[in-house]
């Protein structure tokens, strides 16, 4: 099974982008897939987190994740010890921001940064960063298929917005590979 944390702030989308990971996963990759909030009655800006599951076989446990194969943050603001809880030996984290060396050494683990925030205004024209985020996750670790991500994408948006996602989506991905 493959676990992943998604950390961000209220009306950043760490919801929306656990979601649409999940729908690429068991509606376009044909596997198992959770994907659920955990956030309170937080107001626009306070820390949230999304999670999203992803299996071969079907998933019957429903709680919280505890230990994640990725860990996502949308803002490097919300770095802190409740990021760097629950990694495996093998998790990798993937954060916005211009520096991830700065991370990188807190952690053995992988750390992967890229300034999605820019990205997102350049292809968007706002600073919303989860597709951005979730391009790196599946251009990092294959998690799903990429063309699963642009379905999921067209088929969960607003057709104003889910072209320019689209292009944003394969700017990261094709981005994100040169660097591997």
């Amino acid at each position: 099974m493959i676990e992943v944390r998604w950390h961000g702030r209220g009306g950043q989308g760490s919801f929306t982008v656990a979601r649409l990971l999940g729908l690429a996963a068991s509606v376009y990759d044909g596997k198992y897939a959770q994907a659920f909030p955990s956030f309170g009655p937080e107001r626009r800006g306070a820390p949230v987190l999304g999670f999203t599951r992803i299996d071969d076989y079907k998933i019957t446990d429903r709680s919280e994740l505890d230990v994640c194969d990725y860990v996502i943050i949308l803002d490097e603001t919300l770095w802190g010890a409740d990021v760097k809880v629950g990694l495996k030996e093998n998790s990798i984290v993937l954060i916005n921001t211009k520096n991830p060396e700065r991370y990188q050494a807190e952690l053995s683990q992988r750390v992967v940064g890229l300034d999605a925030t820019q990205m997102a205004l350049d292809y968007l024209g706002i600073p919303i960063t989860n597709t951005a985020m979730l391009a790196a996750l599946v251009a990092i670790t294959g998690v799903v298929e990429t063309e699963s991500c642009k379905s999921a994408i067209e088929d969960s948006m607003n057709p104003k917005i889910a072209g320019k996602n689209i292009a944003l989506f394969d700017y990261v991905v094709k981005e994100v590979a040169s660097r591997e």
